[in-house]
């Protein structure tokens, strides 16, 4: 398993707490489709969230968040329309961020809930 497969593990299972903790139902983590992926799918009340997670060591190149590009949001929005097709689901969705900073300092965790919208 690669550096960067370990560290993103390490990412979702802090978000993964995070979420758990704040009441969110979990109900997919790493969910594939062909080229497209999304970290964790999630629920709260009636709403799916779609979260992306990103795990730096410091923000001294930027915050974890500032690396999610309007490529990789396009790629969740793709992402997501083939699980809300595959799962027959009807509502309401929203695009999160969990930032992490975790080095051995510290590990801070920044949820933004509506981090992006689709873009029509």
């Amino acid at each position: 398993m690669s550096n960067n497969t370990q560290k993103g593990n390490a990412g979702e299972e802090i978000a993964m707490e995070h979420l758990l903790k704040n009441g969110y139902r979990i109900l997919a983590r790493n969910w594939r489709h062909r080229h497209l992926e999304i970290d964790i799918v999630a629920q709260t009340g009636d709403i799916l969230v779609i979260v992306e997670v990103k795990l730096r060591a410091s923000n001294a190149f930027g915050t974890p968040e500032e690396f999610v590009t309007k490529s990789k949001q396009k790629k969740l929005i793709r992402a997501a329309d083939v699980y809300i097709q595959e799962n027959g689901i009807h509502g309401e969705a929203r695009f999160d961020v969990i930032s992490i900073i975790q080095n051995p300092q510290e590990i801070s965790v920044e949820h933004i809930a509506g981090a992006f919208y689709p873009t029509l």
